[in-house]
């Protein structure tokens, strides 16, 4: 028996190494079928292995699809988390943030959302290499920590969701244009008061 949770950790581990690749698996199943994915980095490493998975896993990726999902913002900081007793840096917090859009139809936002994933590393004044290798390291590891959490989310949407949020965000849409348009008829139908002029004294 624990031989055999053993290498289903294995496994596992195996799996998220190699990039998340979970092709005829069967473990990643997706109520959506149809999907328009961007990002704002077009060719950026993050959009590409997220393409990756939903073609992978059954969906079918390409403009114009029903709903669009867009990486709309993705951001790396890294802050100082300890020091040494002589005051330099010892351990570094690392953070990534991904923000992301599902738009429907007339590019109405359906639903907004942010993942996050954090790690720490230490910084060997005496191995800098090593420190920035470890770095690049976890990266690595905290963008397919976000892909995963990603694709999570995307398994909880049904395109039954997606149409009752499209419903809901053109009624908000109509609902804010006629109150526009109200607004211009009304300002249109207060007359224009006149100058005042004021009386020329005589000369």
């Amino acid at each position: 028996m624990i031989k055999r949770n053993l290498l289903v950790i294995g496994l596992a581990t195996l799996l998220s190494a190699c990039g998340f690749q979970l092709r005829g698996t069967g473990d990643v199943q997706f109520a959506l079928k149809e999907l328009d994915v961007s990002a704002r980095n077009a060719y950026g490493e993050t959009v590409n292995q997220v393409r990756d998975v939903l073609q992978d896993n059954g969906v079918k990726v390409y403009p114009g699809a029903p709903y669009r999902l867009v990486l709309s913002n993705e951001q790396e900081n890294r802050r100082a988390a300890s020091f040494t007793s002589s005051a330099r840096t010892a351990e570094y917090e690392l953070s990534k943030t991904l923000e992301y859009e599902i738009r429907g139809s007339k590019d109405l936002l359906l639903i907004s959302d942010q993942l996050q994933a954090q790690s720490f590393y230490t910084q060997d004044g005496n191995n800098l290499i090593g420190g920035d290798q470890e770095a690049a390291q976890l990266r690595q590891e905290m963008n397919r920590e976000l892909i995963q959490q990603l694709v999570q989310r995307l398994q909880q949407i049904s395109p039954a969701q997606l149409e009752q949020l499209q419903q809901t965000a053109e009624a908000k849409a109509q609902a804010e244009a006629n109150a526009l348009e109200a607004a211009r008829q009304q300002q249109a139908a207060q007359p224009q008061q006149s100058p005042i002029q004021l009386p020329i004294p005589a000369q």
